[in-house]
C-alpha cells in the first residue's frame, strides 16, 4: 500500500514510510500533525471503541482513563535489545543481539500486523523545535493510544516534520501493539542506524518511542558521536533570596526521590528560594562555547508514577494532574474520579475496571499519568530556551542506609565520573523481600545506556577535558538510618538545605572539609533554621567510616570487572587514588 506524504516530505522518510506499509499492510495511513482537531478526534474515537474512559468534568476536565493489558504494565528490559554487529560494543550491561538476526525476527513479526488497522506516523521532536540541542524521530505506530500520548510527551507534528525535511535526518521508530503477547514481544534498538523496532506491548517505554528507546538508549550512542552527553537525569533552577540563579541535573535510581526533587517546594523557614522545574526524567548535556556543559530537556511532558504521587508527597505534581491528563491504571472511585494508594477514600474500581478489592491492588504500582510539563505550577520556561541552560551541579544520588553520607563533593571532574560510575542503592523489604541487596546502577543508566558502559565512562572523560567552566559533581543520600531503621534526614523540602550548601561551594562562599572520599561540609555551614536535628544525628549523617569504604570499593572494583577490557585509564587512576587516600 502506497501512502501521499505531505508536499515537501524528505524522499527517503516517505521511501520508508512506504517500505513498511507494505510490510504492516494497514487499512489506511494517517501523517499526524499535531493539531487540537486531531487530539479531539483520536480522544472520541477511543472513548467511542471504550478505550478511554472520560473522568469526572468537574474536577479532572479533559482527563482520560485507560486500562492496558493486564500482561503489559511495565517496561520489559529482559526483551530490550541492542544491537550492534559486534557483542562486546554492546558490552555487558545490555542485552545483545545481532542485527540481522534482529530483522529478521521482526520482519516476521511485522508481516500484516496492522491489516486492519490504521497506521500512525509521528514527526516529533525531542526539545524545544528551534533548538540546536534538539533532535528529530518518526515513530510509525498502530496505536491512537501511543500517539495522544506522544504528543504530550514531544513537540509532535507538522513543525517536526518541516526540520526534518530541511535536515533529512531523523531517529526511525517502528511500533505495533501486535497481539500484546509476552511471548511475541520484543523492542530493539540498531544505534548504528539511529532505528528502533517495538512490537508486542502498548505500554509506556516500550511504546512511546521518543522516551527511554530514543532520547536514551539512542541518544546516548548519538550523542556519544557527536560530542554531547543523553542523561537519565532531572533539572531545575534555583534562584536564592539574594537573586543568584543556578542550575543542576540530578541523576538517581528509582526509588530514590528525583520526581520529589525535581518539584522540591521550599521549606517555610527558608523563605525567599524560587524553584522551577526544567525537567524531571530526562537531560541532554552538551559543551558550550564559553566552557560550560548546557543542558535541555527533551520532553515535552511527564510520564509519571501515580502511587505515592499525592498533596503531601508532591503538591506541583498532584495539582498538574487536575486536568487534561491520561492516566493508565489507576483505580476508580464512585464519582468517576482517579485513585490510587495514599489517597484520601476508596475506589469503587480497581485499575482493570473491577469491583475494587477482589483482585489485589486497587491500582497497579506502575500506574502512570500522561500530562504536559507547562501544567505544572513549578514549570520553568527556561525549559523552551533554544540555548539550554547552563549547569552549575550535576547530582549523584542513591538509597544507602549507611556508608553514603548525606553529601559530599567530588574532588574535579574525572573524580566525579567514579563517583557516578559507583551509585547504588540497597533494596527495601516493601520492595523486595530483602533489605540490604545492593545494587549498581552507575549513573542511574544501567538500563537506558545504549553502549558498552566502559565506552560510556570514557566518553564522560572525554567531555570533562573539553569543559573549562566545569559543573561541580555532587553525591547525596537522603536515606541514612540509624540503628533502629529510622531515618536520619527529613528529605522532600528539607533537601534544599543540602542544595544551599553546594550552591555555596560553586559561589566559593565557604569552606569544604576533606576526606578520603571527597569535601565536605563543615556541620555549622548546613543551615538548620527551623530543622529540628540534634548534633549528633548531623555528625552521623557527615560520617565517614574507612574501613566500610575500603570494603566499598573493594565490592565496586569487582562490579566493574565484567567492562575491564573497555575500562578506562582514568578510571583505574580513580580507584587507586581514592585507595590511597582511604589507606592514609
Amino acid at each position: 500500500m502506497q501512502t501521499t506524504a505531505p508536499i515537501g516530505t524528505h524522499a527517503s522518510l516517505t521511501q520508508w514510510v512506504n517500505e513498511v506499509a507494505t510490510l504492516t499492510q494497514p487499512d489506511q495511513i494517517v501523517w499526524c500533525t499535531g493539531s487540537e482537531a486531531e487530539q479531539r478526534a483520536l480522544t472520541e474515537q477511543l472513548v467511542q471503541s471504550g478505550e478511554f474512559r472520560p473522568l469526572n468534568p468537574t474536577h479532572y476536565p479533559n482527563s482520560y482513563w485507560y486500562k492496558s493489558d493486564p500482561k503489559d504494565v511495565a517496561r520489559t528490559e529482559h526483551l530490550t535489545f541492542v544491537c550492534t554487529e559486534r557483542r562486546e560494543d554492546a558490552g555487558p550491561n545490555n542485552v545483545w543481539m545481532a542485527p540481522a538476526e534482529a530483522k529478521t525476527k521482526m520482519a516476521g513479526l511485522f508481516a500484516g500486523c496492522m491489516k486492519g488497522r490504521t497506521m500512525y506516523v509521528i514527526p516529533y521532536c525531542m526539545g524545544p523545535l528551534q533548538s540546536p540541542l534538539s533532535r528529530y524521530g518518526v515513530e510509525i505506530t498502530d496505536s491512537a493510544y501511543v500517539v495522544l500520548n506522544m504528543r504530550i510527551m514531544t513537540r509532535m507534528g507538522t513543525g517536526a516534520l518541516e526540520r526534518i525535511n530541511r535536515e533529512g535526518q531523523c531517529v526511525r521508530g517502528l511500533h505495533s501493539t501486535g497481539e500484546l503477547d509476552p511471548e511475541r514481544r520484543f523492542i530493539m534498538h540498531y544505534p548504528h542506524e539511529h532505528l528502533i523496532m517495538s512490537f508486542g506491548s502498548g505500554y509506556g517505554g516500550n511504546a512511546l518511542l521518543g522516551k527511554k528507546c530514543h532520547a536514551l538508549r539512542i541518544a546516548s550512542y548519538q550523542g556519544r558521536e557527536e560530542g554531547w552527553l543523553a542523561e537519565h537525569m532531572l533539572l531545575l533552577g534555583l534562584t536564592s533570596p539574594e537573586g543568584q540563579r543556578h542550575y543542576v541535573a540530578a541523576a538517581f535510581p528509582s526509588a530514590c526521590g528525583k520526581t520529589n526533587l525535581a518539584m522540591l517546594l521550599p521549606p517555610e523557614s527558608m523563605p525567599g528560594w524560587t524553584m522551577t522545574t526544567i525537567g524531571d526524567d530526562i537531560a541532554w548535556l552538551q559543551p558550550g562555547a564559553d566552557g560550560r556543559l548546557w543542558a535541555i530537556n527533551p520532553e515535552a511532558g511527564y510520564f509519571g508514577v501515580a502511587p505515592g504521587t499525592t498533596l503531601k508527597t508532591n503538591r506541583n505534581a498532584f495539582k498538574m494532574i487536575k486536568g487534561n491528563t491520561i492516566f493508565t491504571n489507576v483505580a476508580l472511585t464512585d464519582n468517576n474520579e482517579p485513585w490510587w494508594e495514599g489517597m484520601d477514600g476508596k475506589p469503587a474500581l480497581d485499575w482493570q475496571g473491577r469491583p475494587a478489592g477482589e483482585h489485589g491492588p486497587y491500582a497497579h504500582p506502575n500506574a502512570r499519568f500522561t500530562v504536559a510539563a507547562t501544567h505544572n505550577p513549578s514549570y520553568g520556561p527556561e525549559a523552551e530556551d533554544p540555548h539550554g541552560v547552563p549547569l552549575s551541579a550535576i547530582i549523584f544520588g542513591g538509597r544507602r542506609a549507611s556508608l553514603a553520607p548525606l553529601v559530599y563533593e567530588a574532588l574535579d571532574w574525572n573524580h566525579g565520573v567514579l563517583v557516578g560510575a559507583s551509585v547504588a542503592s540497597e533494596t527495601t523489604a516493601a520492595i523486595t523481600g530483602q533489605v540490604g541487596v545492593l545494587r549498581r546502577d552507575p549513573m542511574a543508566m544501567k538500563p537506558f545506556c545504549g553502549y558498552h558502559f566502559g565506552d560510556y565512562w570514557q566518553h564522560w572523560f572525554n567531555i570533562g577535558q573539553k569543559l573549562t567552566r566545569p559543573p561541580k559533581v555532587f553525591h547525596v543520600n537522603w536515606f541514612r538510618q540509624n540503628a533502629q531503621g529510622k531515618f536520619l534526614w527529613p528529605g522532600f523540602g528539607d533537601n534544599l538545605r543540602v542544595l544551599e550548601w553546594m550552591i555555596k561551594r560553586i559561589d566559593q562562599r565557604i569552606e569544604a572539609h576533606a576526606t578520603p572520599i571527597g569535601l565536605m561540609p563543615k556541620a555549622a555551614d548546613l543551615n538548620r533554621t527551623g530543622l529540628t536535628l540534634d548534633d549528633s544525628v548531623l555528625t552521623e549523617l557527615l560520617a565517614v567510616d574507612t574501613d566500610a569504604w575500603k570494603q566499598e570499593l573493594t565490592v565496586l572494583e569487582n562490579d566493574l570487572v565484567p567492562y575491564a577490557d573497555r575500562l578506562p585509564p582514568q578510571m583505574r587512576h580513580q580507584l587507586d587514588a581514592l585507595r590511597a587516600r582511604l589507606q592514609g
